[in-house]
């Protein structure tokens, strides 16, 4: 390209990653929450980060499964996101997404009675998280 292999080095990377980001902002834009499903989804937020909280420390958990919440925890912290917020919808939905996303796996390792156990909302809220997040169906509550 240029003939000076460190600038050659710094463009390709540069030119990666902004295809790495296009890609992953044409993976949010196909899996976002339609409809009034956003809406929900921003409503149970507080709830939505106390779960993912205690979920982190709980020792009971595999490691694995707690890394991936203390990495969602430090996204979520970050005053820099994938997608800016002013981009329409996309920008916050892309945090809602990352949540489920990483919900979906705690429970494929962990089981949905563990999310459940550290569920601090009410059960309708925990019933509404679970349809939102594609968990499977909500345990029956006596």
């Amino acid at each position: 390209m240029t003939g000076v292999r460190g600038w050659d080095l710094l463009i390709g990377l540069v030119v990666a990653l902004l295809v790495a980001w296009l890609v992953l902002i044409a993976t949010l834009a196909i899996v976002r929450p339609r409809g009034g499903l956003l809406r929900e989804a921003l409503r149970l937020l507080p709830d939505v980060l106390r779960l993912v909280r205690r979920l982190a420390a709980d020792p009971e958990l595999p490691r694995g499964v707690r890394v991936r919440l203390a990495l969602l925890v430090a996204y979520l912290a970050l005053p820099i996101d994938l997608v800016p917020d002013f981009i329409p919808v996309l920008g916050y939905a892309d945090d809602a997404i990352i949540v489920v996303a990483v919900l979906r796996s705690v429970v494929h390792r962990a089981g949905l009675q563990a999310v459940r156990r550290h569920w601090p909302g009410t059960d309708d809220g925990f019933a509404v998280l679970v349809r939102l997040a594609g968990l499977g169906k909500p345990p029956a509550v006596s």
